[in-house]
């Protein structure tokens, strides 16, 4: 199957040529590249949060194989929806499904779907592919959706599914979790609760980051796939999350007064 771009032209520019333009501009070829086994990158339209991705994007060293995880903004038929086959399509190209690790993480975790049809209008994976493609032209990805009614107890299985998986991969492998962080409220508030996610985050407490989110009502929409990767990445050896850029988009509109926040960070 080939997955063809549902949000160009929307929150990316549609022709290649604008794109890259884009890209050049959110991207640094300049900062030095850090080794990383995770990083979070948000999934907005690029005017609003595409300082944020490039500046996470640029600060890792990215190899040849990316999962990418993404929370699902629609409903879906499976918890967790993989796909193990077939292409993504941005207007910089096609990209491959890294075939033989998505078929490797689908047997080593019963909760997982090969359900392509839950990926065909979601957008939290594709808006991060044109930085990854940008970056390295020859990427193969895994692309996994995780619906809102996921548990902690079925997140901690499939990152440690994840890691597992990646070891047996016996290749290099970057994890990309794809999240916003606060929706629709004050500056203030925005950075007071999507500093608590990030500082569960930097101490890589995935069961605190998950209970932080519901204590504290955050509506960060990736928190699911954030945990997911905070436990993968501490079973690989992860020993600590580092924020790189945190940003509103208020830093855009100058409206303060109801925004979305954005964090990038590596996870090392």
């Amino acid at each position: 199957m080939k997955r063809l771009p549902c949000v160009a032209g929307y929150f990316y520019p549609g022709r290649k040529d604008d794109l890259l333009r884009t890209l050049e501009r959110l991207i640094n070829a300049e900062l030095k590249k850090e080794k990383a086994i995770a990083v979070v990158s948000p999934h907005a339209g690029y005017e609003y949060s595409g300082f944020v991705a490039g500046a996470t994007f640029s600060s890792v060293s990215i190899p040849d194989n990316v999962i990418i995880l993404g929370p699902s903004h629609r409903a879906v038929l499976s918890r967790f929806a993989i796909m193990t086959e077939g292409t993504w399509e941005t207007p910089l190209g096609v990209v491959p499904i890294e075939e033989n690790l998505a078929k490797i993480i689908l047997k080593n975790c019963n909760l997982l779907s090969d359900d392509p049809d839950a990926h065909v209008n979601e957008h939290s994976l594709e808006v991060q592919l044109p930085f990854l493609q940008f970056i390295k032209p020859n990427i193969s990805i895994v692309p996994l959706i995780i619906a809102y009614n996921a548990s902690f107890g079925d997140l901690e299985e499939l990152g440690k599914a994840i890691a597992k998986s990646i070891n047996g991969f016996k290749k290099e492998v970057l994890i990309v979790a794809s999240t916003d962080m606060s929706h629709y409220v004050d500056s203030i508030t925005a950075k007071e609760k999507d500093f608590l996610a990030i500082k569960k985050i930097e101490k890589l407490d995935a069961r605190g980051l998950y209970d932080i989110i519901q204590e504290k009502d955050i509506s960060m929409c990736g928190f699911q796939p954030t945990t997911v990767a905070i436990v993968a990445a501490k079973e690989l050896g992860a020993k600590k999350g580092e924020l790189k850029m945190y940003r509103t988009s208020g830093d855009v509109t100058g409206d303060y007064k109801e925004v979305v926040g954005y964090a990038g960070m590596l996870i090392k």
